[in-house]
């Protein structure tokens, strides 16, 4: 059974999805009402997913989610009420696996729970590329530095496979567009992970734009 932990300082919110999860036979194994509340209830229980909310008193989730996830196989999906949130964008580069936003229907936010928990990131959503796109390039608008150095030890290939996964291919997808085998376009992949540090595909999409692989607004 899938082990949820739901951080958010509304009481409605944390029971509304409660009721959401635990009729659908997942178990909610405890609610924080603040970030800090987040991650002493993430290091005791332990849980697969964390629901997290943003904007939250004591610590934001922004902090939690690089907390939890720096100690912990925990995944975290933040939530927002808006779509183009800056605080959602910080979530994704500190280890969050995706966001969601809090009116999300009830079948979706069970589907994005069990991707979360499989070890899979929601990217597939248009928002979260949209997200993406736009602080990276309100980053890109200011001078500041640029993680390059991040990818200077990428093949050639690796940096092809690398710009894909920024453009939100699944590893199906881009064995065809590079005509390589499915177990091939894996290994790639899991070689990005090791070689980037990243904990999760949501990261190297942030990487692949960060690091001009994929250029805010091209296709």
């Amino acid at each position: 059974m899938i082990r949820v932990l739901l951080a958010d300082d509304q009481e409605l919110v944390r029971a509304g999805f409660r009721l959401i999860l635990e009729l659908a036979d997942l178990e909610v194994v405890g609610e924080a009402r603040d970030g800090a509340e987040a991650v002493e209830l993430a290091r005791e229980l332990d849980p697969d997913v964390v629901l997290m909310d943003v904007r939250m008193p004591r610590m934001d989730g922004l902090e939690a989610t690089r907390r939890i996830t720096q100690t912990s196989d925990t995944r975290v999906v933040v939530l927002t009420t808006f779509e183009l949130d800056e605080y959602v964008f910080g979530a994704l580069r500190a280890g969050a696996s995706g966001f969601l936003l809090k009116d999300i229907d009830p079948p979706d936010l069970l589907s994005a729970v069990r991707v979360v928990a499989a070890g899979e990131a929601l990217l597939a959503p248009r928002l979260t590329r949209r997200l993406i796109e736009a602080f990276v390039a309100q980053e890109r608008a200011a001078p500041g530095p640029r993680p390059d150095g991040a990818i200077a030890e990428l093949t050639p290939r690796e940096r092809e496979v690398l710009m894909l996964v920024g453009r939100g291919l699944s590893n199906a997808e881009i064995a065809d567009e590079l005509v390589l085998s499915p177990l091939t376009a894996k290994t790639h992949v899991a070689r990005l992970f090791q070689k980037l540090d990243a904990r999760d595909r949501a990261q190297l999409v942030v990487l692949a734009y960060e690091t001009g692989l994929v250029i805010p607004g091209e296709r």
